[in-house]
């Protein structure tokens, strides 16, 4: 299995922990770091170019999600043990350490999602707004509806737990992300030796 690609913008590359993983058919692009254990699954792509991008450590951000940011003062911050569900749409928004946001949500400019706060899946946050600790918000647009349980928080835990060992597992076979354009050239066949009559 091959890793992910490393992109620069504008002579500026993906800072990417050791220990970190980006999944085969991932882009990664300019100004991005990439915390200890965190983990880009297959398909992502995040672009750190207009402004930067900052996945703490032991968050996932899971297969097909797009990861982008805003011109004016808008950067994408995703804290630690932060959860980020399969085909979600992040845009310039602050994420907080160990907060849940279910598949499909999108979460858009200037919006805070905080600690042990859970994103639906299919849930559309608006820009601005701020979903606050310990809250579920679902719908589009998303509101409160009610306060995210014990056992619910302690599924973000675990989630991202095993998302950091399992993202170990896929980078002891795929090795680390590679710097596009940086691939081994093939070797190139020499041509057959006309035979003689």
């Amino acid at each position: 299995m091959s890793a992910g690609l490393l992109h620069p913008y504008r002579h500026r590359w993906p800072q990417v922990a050791p220990n970190a993983f980006v999944a085969a058919g991932s882009n990664v692009i300019g100004d991005v770091v990439l915390g200890e254990r965190s983990s880009v699954w297959f398909n992502c792509a995040l672009r750190g170019d207009v402004n930067y991008i900052r996945v703490g450590a032991r968050s996932n951000i899971q297969d097909g999600t797009i990861v982008h940011t805003a011109t004016a003062d808008g950067p994408t911050l995703i804290g630690d043990d932060v959860v980020v569900g399969h085909m979600c749409l992040l845009h310039a928004c602050i994420l907080e350490d160990a907060c849940m946001i279910g598949m499909g949500a999108t979460v858009m400019d200037f919006a805070v999602v905080e600690s042990s706060a859970w994103v639906a899946a299919g849930a559309l946050v608006t820009p601005g707004k701020r979903v606050k600790s310990g809250e579920m918000w679902m719908g589009r647009p998303a509101k409160a509806v009610r306060m995210v349980s014990n056992a619910e928080r302690e599924t973000i835990t675990i989630i991202a737990r095993r998302y950091a060992n399992r993202a170990g597992e896929y980078r002891a076979t795929s090795g680390p992300p590679q710097r596009a354009g940086a691939a081994t050239p093939l070797k190139r066949r020499r041509p057959a030796r006309p035979r003689s009559g």
